[in-house]
């Protein structure tokens, strides 16, 4: 009888019954079926909330005020006021000697730290982008300045500056080089150009840092195969290394360019306050104009530096792309 049971088994199989997938499998199918109706919790939307109310509470808010005092004369302490309209702006634009000689200084100073920093930070970079022993000092060493705080670094600079008995003069006599010796700060043509050094001084360690962050992204072998197909040091880096970086120079540009017209602490720390006519940016020239009691006009001069310096980014980052491309 058990014979005919297992022929009657091989003959026509057993009976199948239904394979129900694994409990993972059907898990899986549906999360996938509900996928489109998967619902955030409530209690995330409360997350961004401490960010967005300071946000508003210390720019949005002050910035709607600042465009609400420029159109008014107010002195900052009076209850009374009278609104002007773009008179302020007028003002700004066509009868203020002061605010064109700050925008001038500022200009000279941006172009110069500009410039020289980037080409400076991306020097140091392409020269202490390996991580050896030697290296890592070497980039210790040159992003320490940066450091140190803008009032320190002034007054050590206020001293290598000095007519009298300041480090540079010093140096320059010792070697024999008296016709060099200069007044620096008190040089006015000169003087912004000192302070530029200062600046470059200070920050080209931070840029270097950026660089070399750029730069240790680019993939080895592509110079790999640059040197096969023959091609010299200067044809990889146009070709390879400057189109690699662009993200790295947009960020460089446009920080150096912020930093350029925040100098304030430096300036005030090398020339004093007020700042002499030579030495005198858009930073410092809305201060005096607070401590003036010209509270609306200060907020005019405010928003005509906040786009001034976003026309500037706005401009740099589209020639570095443009630059990019060509290359």
């Amino acid at each position: 009888m058990r014979g005919d049971l297992v022929s009657a088994t091989t003959e026509s199989g057993p009976a199948r019954q239904p394979v129900r997938p694994p409990a993972a499998d059907r898990a899986g199918k549906r999360r996938r079926k509900g996928r489109g109706a998967t619902r955030v919790h409530p209690a995330l939307y409360l997350f961004p909330l401490p960010a967005l109310a300071v946000y508003i509470v210390f720019f949005a808010i002050p910035t709607l005020q600042a465009v609400q005092y420029s159109t008014t004369d107010w002195d900052g302490f009076s209850a009374d006021y009278e609104n002007v309209g773009l008179g302020n702006f007028e003002r700004l634009a066509t009868n203020d000697d002061l605010f064109t000689n700050a925008l001038s200084n500022n200009l000279k100073f941006m172009i110069v730290v500009v410039v020289f920093q980037t080409l400076l930070g991306l020097l140091l970079a392409i020269f202490l982008v390996r991580n050896t022993t030697g290296s890592l000092l070497l980039r210790g060493l040159f992003f320490f300045p940066t450091i140190l705080s803008s009032v320190s670094v002034a007054y050590i600079w206020k001293f290598v500056y000095d007519p009298n008995f300041g480090l540079a003069n010093t140096v320059l006599e010792a070697v024999g080089l008296e016709q060099f010796t200069s007044s620096y700060l008190g040089n006015d043509a000169a003087a912004i150009y000192w302070v530029a050094l200062t600046q470059i001084w200070f920050h080209a360690g931070q840029m270097m840092v950026i660089f070399i962050a750029g730069l240790q992204m680019v993939p080895s072998e592509l110079y790999e195969a640059a040197e096969i197909d023959g091609a010299g040091k200067w044809r990889q880096f146009t070709s390879i290394t400057w189109p690699m970086i662009a993200p790295a120079t947009a960020i460089v540009v446009a920080y150096t360019t912020i930093q350029s017209f925040k100098a304030f602490d430096l300036i005030l720390g090398l020339s004093g306050n007020p700042p002499r006519h030579s030495l005198d940016i858009l930073s410092t020239r809305i201060y005096s104009t607070f401590t003036n009691s010209q509270f609306g006009y200060a907020a005019a001069e405010s928003l005509v530096f906040m786009a001034f310096i976003a026309a500037i980014v706005i401009v740099q980052r589209r020639l570095l792309k443009l630059t990019q491309k060509d290359v």
